[in-house]
C-alpha cells in the first residue's frame, strides 16, 4: 500500500501558538493550568499533561489565586479576565489573533445593535469554547444557532447581525444565511441593508481547508481522519472527505483502525482537524504501514 500524509493537515496557526506557550512556560515551571482542553484531541491533552499541564474548568478557576493560568486559542470572555485581576492571576494569553479580532467585532456590531433594537446571531455550537467567547462580548443576548430549528429564536421584525464561529463549515454558514433572509423576507415583505448584516468570520485558514481536502480525498483509495471526538473543525472536514470518498473513516488514533476497511494495493491518505497533532498522524500511518504484511491481494 502507498500511505501518504496530507501536507495541509495538521494544527492551525492558533493551536500551535497556544501549544508552543504552554511548552515554553512549562519550561520554567513544573505545573501551568489550562482553562479547558488546550486543544480538542485527547492524546495531545494526555501528552501536555505529562508535561504539568493541568486543565480547570470555570468554576475551578473562582478557586484559585496568586498562580499562572493559559488562555487557549479559542478565547474567553471578559468575565474571565476580571477574575484573573480579582484573584491575581497571571493569565498567560494565547487567545488566536483571528478569535480576538472577532471578538471585537462582535462587541463592535453588538452595541450598534443594542441601540437600533437589534440582535447578534452567532452560527456555532452553543457550550463551545469560542462561542462562550463571543457571546461573553454581548452580555450573553447573542442568538446561537446551529440548525433550522434554533432560527425560532430570532425575531425577524428586528434588525439582525450574523456573525459565524470561526471553525465552522462555509457552506453551513451561507445555507443557515440564506434562510434567515428568507425569514426576514417573509417577516417584512423585503429586504434591506439595514434589516441584516451577514459577516463571514470563518477563519480562512480553516475554509481553505476544504477545496484542498476534497481533492486529497479524491486522490486516495481510503480516507483516514484523524481527529478528537469533541473537535467541531475535525466533525465538518470529515464530512467533507466522505462527500467525496465513501471509504472515509473517523478515527481518534490507531488503535481504532480495522483491517476490513483497506485492499491491498490501496492508496491511503490520513488527515485530520486543524486540532490534530502531526505526531499523530505519523503514528497512524506506521502503523497503517505495519499492518500491511495482513493484507492479501484481491
Amino acid at each position: 500500500m502507498q500511505v501518504t500524509i496530507d501536507k495541509n493537515s495538521g494544527y492551525c496557526f492558533g493551536v500551535e501558538f497556544a501549544i508552543k506557550m504552554a511548552e515554553d512556560e512549562m519550561e520554567q515551571s513544573d505545573k501551568l493550568y489550562c482553562l479547558g482542553d488546550i486543544v480538542h484531541n485527547d492524546m495531545e491533552v494526555k501528552r501536555l499533561s505529562e508535561k504539568g499541564l493541568v486543565v480547570i474548568d470555570r468554576d475551578q478557576l473562582q478557586e484559585l489565586t496568586n498562580c499562572k493560568v493559559l488562555i487557549r486559542a479559542h478565547g474567553e470572555p471578559p468575565e474571565t479576565y476580571r477574575t484573573a485581576i480579582q484573584n491575581n492571576i497571571e493569565l498567560i494569553d494565547a487567545s488566536c489573533p483571528v478569535v480576538l479580532k472577532l471578538q471585537h467585532r462582535v462587541k463592535t456590531a453588538f452595541d450598534k445593535m443594542e441601540k437600533e433594537q437589534g440582535q447578534i446571531v452567532i452560527y456555532g455550537k452553543k457550550g463551545h469554547a469560542e462561542v462562550i467567547g463571543l457571546t461573553g462580548q454581548t452580555l450573553e443576548k447573542a442568538i446561537v444557532v446551529m440548525g433550522d430549528s434554533d432560527l425560532d429564536k430570532i425575531d425577524f421584525n428586528r434588525p439582525v447581525t450574523l456573525f459565524s464561529q470561526t471553525t465552522k463549515s462555509t457552506k453551513g454558514f451561507y445555507e443557515i444565511s440564506q434562510k434567515i433572509e428568507e425569514r426576514i423576507k417573509k417577516a417584512k415583505g423585503e429586504l434591506t441593508e439595514l434589516d441584516y448584516n451577514a459577516n463571514d468570520s470563518i477563519c480562512r485558514q480553516v475554509s481553505n481547508r476544504e477545496p484542498q481536502l476534497k481533492k486529497f480525498a479524491e486522490d486516495n483509495d481510503v480516507i483516514l481522519f484523524v481527529s478528537g471526538k469533541k473537535s467541531s473543525n475535525g466533525k465538518a472536514l470529515y464530512q467533507v472527505c466522505l462527500s467525496q470518498n465513501p471509504r472515509s473513516y473517523f478515527v481518534e488514533n490507531e488503535t481504532e483502525l480495522d483491517p476490513e476497511w483497506f485492499h491491498f494495493g490501496d492508496k491511503v491518505g490520513i488527515c485530520g482537524a486543524t486540532s490534530t497533532p502531526m505526531w499523530l498522524m505519523e503514528q497512524v500511518k506506521s502503523y497503517v504501514e505495519s499492518m500491511e504484511e495482513k493484507f492479501l491481494p484481491a
